[in-house]
């Protein structure tokens, strides 16, 4: 209320001093004026609604209720009846600063009581973002090794049985390793696609379906029955996906053709047709 009528006094001041015949700029300080007559109006009226405050001077009783609370703070603290903003406020009175000190792997707090005592504290330092999103450097390690004879999708299996998990949560997909294995540089010697395989063999020992019937000397389709009969240990771990065989000495001893036959459409058999 003080403030508002300091404000309406300089007001009324002003239009006081302006010359009568600059009636702009008079009407203009004249309608701030009644504004500001009015906010002290509007004060003073809801000061005189407000209860009137009683001096009240504790009893002894009172002040040894007071001391004992003050002998025991935890109690304040965590009494139903009080709130966060008294919490804040008991901080206010027992506190006297805080300093912070940045690290390079932690912050360093010191607290600074009433009574000039300090306390010291040791937090670490939040993680960046990024290296929150970050794979783990030990996962890391672990695709390295199993991309040696493992393909990307039993690399993922493994890592979900082992309860690892990638930099942004979730469970490890084949996608997911591939991108692991691009950003480290991660070469894998068992690629789903033959095209990638250019020796036509793993890096766990299986053979493609032409580079196992280049090695029994066979064609390609008599590979895929013997694959649907099941003569040939064989996975495939797409529908329709390419195979991967694999030959042990003795499968290639018993199944390795002397020369491979080749068809060819004879005269005869044009004519037939």
């Amino acid at each position: 209320m003080e403030r508002s009528r300091y404000e309406a006094d300089l007001a009324r001041r002003r239009c006081y001093a302006i010359d009568p015949n600059n009636r702009l700029v008079a009407r203009s300080l004249e309608r701030d004026w009644n504004d500001k007559l009015a906010l002290v109006e509007q004060l003073e009226q809801e000061y005189a609604s407000l209860p009137k405050w009683i001096d009240h001077l504790v009893s002894p009783e009172e002040r040894q209720r007071i001391l004992a609370l003050a002998q025991d703070l935890p109690a304040i603290w965590q009494a139903p009846t009080t709130c966060h903003a008294q919490r804040k406020q008991l901080l206010r009175f027992l506190i006297k600063d805080v300093t912070l000190t940045r690290q390079d792997t932690s912050i360093q707090i010191n607290i600074r009581w009433q009574t000039e005592a300090v306390t010291s504290q040791q937090v670490a330092r939040r993680p960046k973002s990024c290296d929150i999103r970050r794979t783990q450097p030990a996962v890391v390690e672990r695709v390295r090794k199993l991309a040696c004879n493992h393909t990307d999708l039993q690399i993922a299996d493994l890592l979900n049985q082992e309860g690892l998990i990638p930099g942004l949560g979730g469970a490890f997909s084949a996608g997911k390793v591939q991108w692991i294995r691009h950003a480290y540089q991660i070469t894998n010697n068992c690629p789903m696609a033959p095209g990638l395989c250019s020796t036509g063999q793993r890096g766990d020992g299986r053979y493609s379906t032409q580079a196992a019937a280049q090695l029994l000397n066979v064609n390609v389709s008599t590979i895929a029955h013997w694959c649907e009969a099941g003569i040939l240990d064989n996975i495939q771990e797409t529908p329709h996906g390419p195979r991967w065989i694999s030959l042990t000495p003795e499968t290639i001893a018993a199944l390795r053709k002397p020369v491979q036959r080749r068809w060819q459409k004879t005269r005869s058999s044009l004519a037939s047709l």
